[in-house]
């Protein structure tokens, strides 16, 4: 009896094997993205992309790397990141998990007392209504993956773990970026205070200029209180500068996981960007940018979940075993006590209320939607990269012309001040309109320097640099 069961288990097992050779599922193909042209200004083969440069050499201010490295260190959001992978990583050794056999483990002992008169038995039978149980048993269940159910849960699953490692890896990128960003913004805020209250400078000194030549009745009364006007139109700028450099230091302190305070930092002039932005090609970014890498995992498992829905119109084999000992009488409980089960068996779904048809509906279209997001982070990446790198060439299109613009201003306000104090040809409206057209410059020409440093940083991120 016992040979003819085993016969039957391995006939099982045989037949598990021959439907393993037959599996329903398909092996993954990155699918076919648009890349040509992806990077507008290419115009070159050249793979030699900046993305590949660590941070470090990018970024030469010290004190900029110190706080990107305390970033990388103490950022909330990257720790967080970190905490997905651990979640993602214990989802996986789950899914790898099932390939093995549970095992469980049930001792108990139990007392039951039966009530005579509700037996209903004839009078004069003696029946013992006072009984003891003892068992101790294992027990063990095992699917065999015949169409490849649990390895397409298992890949889906390593997928994820991916995904959450590339994730945070953009996360990464992004940070270093914003502590960058942040950065240069304090530093022309900065420039454009000490500018601002050059000025201001200036412009009291002007008002007393004016009160001297109004006395030598050179200009009149209307000349004394433009120049006053214009010293406090100056003077009420610089709160509002000083109000958004507390902001910018509050919001570089958020990503460093500081309290507000002060941020030690160097001078807009002493920073020197890369002059060498090589981009590569726009298939490297698949490998570099890791929110695209992160796309593309999330396809990868949603076309595993399409793999795992086609298994469930598939018969299951599923072998359970259970053995151990049980007893009447703890006396007797190692002493032909032995008991065992061993069942195999084939499920097939024959009318599941259209679940699995509806399963599968569902797989392929997340899986349609995934290659779009998928398709749709790569024009994005090469959009970024394209916006990055033509601001970085307008920016430096503007270095030499603002520059003649704030010389010829410069002598605009000397030759107009020389004049109201030696000619009747010019007044002061001349002499205020030529000193703002200077400090307007002055400040355009900090946020030129600002949009050249920036659109560095971004071009950087753009191509995935920072995480290598």
């Amino acid at each position: 009896m016992i040979l003819s069961y085993k016969k039957q288990m391995l006939t099982l097992a045989l037949a598990a094997t021959v439907f393993a050779s037959c599996r329903v599922t398909k092996p993954y193909e990155r699918p076919e993205l648009k890349t040509m042209g992806l990077f507008r200004e290419q115009t070159s083969t050249d793979s030699t992309t900046m993305a590949n440069t660590p941070w470090q050499s990018v970024f030469a201010d010290p004190q900029l790397s110190g706080l990107i490295q305390e970033g990388l260190d103490q950022n909330l959001d990257l720790k967080n990141a970190v905490q997905n992978i651990v979640q993602s990583k214990a989802t996986l050794q789950q899914s790898k998990a099932a390939f093995f056999p549970t095992l469980t483990a049930d001792v108990n002992a139990s007392r039951n007392k039966q009530s005579q008169a509700g037996l209903n038995f004839p009078p004069g039978i003696n029946i013992n209504t006072l009984t003891n149980s003892f068992k101790a048993q294992l027990s063990t269940s095992w699917e065999a993956d015949i169409w490849g159910k649990l390895s397409s849960t298992k890949r889906a699953a390593l997928a994820a773990y991916f995904q959450t490692d590339a994730a945070k890896r953009a996360i990464q990128t992004q940070l270093i970026a914003d502590i960058a960003n942040n950065y240069y913004s304090l530093l022309a805020l900065d420039s454009q205070l000490e500018i601002t209250q050059q000025t201001l400078k200036s412009r009291i000194t002007g008002v007393e200029t004016m009160k001297h030549l109004k006395e030598g009745a050179v200009v009149n009364g209307a000349a004394v209180v433009q120049s006053e006007a214009s010293r406090y139109a100056t003077e009420v700028t610089i709160p509002d500068l000083k109000r958004t450099i507390r902001e910018t230091e509050n919001a570089l302190n958020i990503l460093l996981a500081r309290a507000p305070g002060p941020i030690g930092r160097g001078k807009l002039s002493n920073q020197n960007p890369t002059n060498d932005l090589k981009i590569g090609v726009p298939t490297q970014l698949l490998e570099n940018r890791p929110d695209v890498q992160s796309a593309e995992f999330a396809f990868r498992s949603a076309f595993e979940n399409t793999n795992l829905a086609r298994t469930y119109f598939y018969p299951s084999l599923t072998i359970t075993a259970t053995g151990g000992l049980s007893s009447l009488d703890l006396k007797d409980f190692f002493d032909k006590s032995v008991f065992y089960n061993l069942v195999g068996g084939l499920t097939q779904p024959i009318f599941n209320k259209g679940l699995n048809k509806a399963r599968l509906i569902t797989a392929k279209s997340a899986q349609e939607q995934a290659v779009n997001s998928f398709q749709k982070t790569l024009l994005v990446a090469g959009k970024e990269v394209s916006d990055a790198l033509y601001t970085y060439q307008t920016a430096v299109e503007k270095e030499d012309a603002r520059a003649k613009q704030i010389a010829a201003l410069q002598k605009a306000v000397e030759y107009t001040q020389e004049l109201l104090r030696y000619s009747s040809a010019t007044n002061y409206t001349d002499v205020l309109t030529s000193e703002q057209s200077l400090l307007a410059a002055q400040l355009s020409g900090v946020n030129d320097r600002l949009q050249k440093l920036q659109s560095v940083v971004n071009l950087y991120r753009a191509l995935g640099g920072g995480w290598k």
